[in-house]
């Protein structure tokens, strides 16, 4: 059976799945990059960078701790080796596992500058643990230089980036400049909402490209397949 894939305005929230956003993730970093350097070049260009780390994998339940009960056993009784072994608890202990999160450095081709960084949440940032500590690192050292910094979260669960101000929605683009600082232009919107298009930022006076990530978006679903592999996850799920 071939399930309907949803048409949304906006992001499709079926491309949120845990399962699938790894892939996702690295699809739209690259086409952003294939999207932006038309209209970047010559003057710049988007190179695509990535951070590596180490973060604590743990599936199952917490730690049990197993006591050994001593059999009861008449004096100078024969005790068999099965009947000394008390059956075991079957547990899962936390693993470590590399994560490799892709991020865009817009540079300047002349000098090797970074002028602006582009970041797409993973869902690793938006919970406790390494993976928020390690770009909430990152993200303080952009807004601490003259480096401007693209933010966008399009992901629903977890908690959203610092900010002042409690601004509710599903999603969220954020445009911070090194001008405006500590402003930063923040376009919220919802499930049912477009995604907003918002300008790039670059060195004045040159002219800012029009980012329209729903393109973007488009575009990696369509050369992805990305329906395939949602009504290939959903057929498994319920069995179709």
């Amino acid at each position: 059976m071939t399930i309907m894939t949803p048409i949304f305005p906006g992001m499709n929230p079926y491309l949120e799945n845990p399962a699938l956003w790894s892939e996702v993730h690295s699809w739209l970093i690259f086409q952003l990059a294939r999207y932006l350097n038309p209209s970047l070049v010559p003057k710049y260009r988007a190179a695509i960078e990535k951070r590596v780390y180490l973060d604590a994998l743990l599936v199952g339940i917490p730690d049990v701790t197993v006591f050994q009960k001593t059999p009861e056993t008449a004096p100078n009784a024969a005790v068999t080796a099965t009947e000394v072994v008390t059956k075991p608890i079957r547990v899962t202990i936390p693993l470590t596992e590399e994560i490799t999160e892709r991020y865009l450095e817009i540079r300047e081709v002349k000098t090797g500058r970074v002028i602006t960084v582009v970041e797409i949440l993973s869902p690793k940032n938006k919970r406790g643990g390494e993976g928020r500590e390690k770009y909430l690192q990152k993200r303080q050292k952009v807004l601490n230089s003259a480096t401007h910094l693209v933010e966008i979260d399009l992901l629903r669960t977890g908690k959203f980036m610092p900010m002042a101000e409690a601004v509710p929605s599903d999603y969220r683009i954020l445009v911070s400049r090194t001008n405006l600082r500590p402003e930063a232009e923040l376009y919220p919107f919802n499930l049912r909402e477009s995604i907003p298009q918002f300008l790039l930022p670059l060195q004045p006076p040159d002219p800012e490209p029009v980012v329209n990530l729903a393109e973007v978006l488009k575009q990696v679903y369509q050369e992805a397949a990305l329906d395939l592999a949602i009504d290939s996850f959903y057929s498994r799920l319920f069995h179709l």
